[in-house]
């Protein structure tokens, strides 16, 4: 069996031992993140209706379920506001719809405390489903059924891509508290 220099060991893991996440990086990522994914459909250009889900709403679900403490409840309403901006709904849906969403998943976080991805990813299409269907009412525009499947697959896509927003949100929290600058 082959043996290490005690030097080399030490450098091995002196590499992770002492080290500290950096502050700024760890209160900012899941905001600006969230910020980003809002702007994100700006870039996607649609003639009438959206085509893409609300990226900003399904990454603050992902943050909420893979972080449940990280995001004060009240953060919903100044996360809306920026949504609101880049959206084109009316100003201060997303205010409101983000804050009830917040409080309806801490509701049912305290009411079934245990957790798996199955009742996330139930949770969060369930209330990304709901988003979606008050966004629609709340944006004035009339509910035909030809309206609602035209819409539909921008919900189905809501549900479907939750699970790679939450792997996504999963690797932005590790870059978030990973080590980068030595405690003196």
């Amino acid at each position: 069996m082959e043996r290490l220099d005690p030097r080399a060991r030490s450098d091995i893991y002196g590499l992770r031992i002492n080290r500290a996440p950096v502050p700024w990086r760890v209160r900012s990522v899941p905001y600006a993140s969230i910020m980003l994914a809002s702007a994100l459909p700006v870039l996607l250009i649609a003639d009438t209706m959206p085509l893409a889900p609300s990226f900003g709403f399904l990454m603050l679900l992902a943050w909420r379920m893979v972080r449940p403490g990280l995001l004060p409840l009240w953060a919903g309403a100044p996360l809306g506001a920026f949504d609101d901006l880049f959206s084109g709904q009316p100003f201060g849906s997303a205010i409101l719809l983000w804050s009830l969403a917040m409080i309806a998943i801490e509701a049912i976080e305290a009411r079934f405390p245990w957790r798996g991805f199955w009742q996330d990813w139930f949770t969060a299409g369930l209330i990304a489903v709901v988003y979606w269907l008050a966004s629609l009412v709340v944006s004035g525009a009339s509910l035909t059924p030809e309206m609602l499947a035209v819409a539909a697959p921008q919900a189905l896509a809501s549900v479907l891509l939750y699970p790679i927003i939450a792997r996504l949100v999963a690797g932005l929290d590790r870059y978030r508290l990973s080590r980068a600058r030595k405690i003196d």
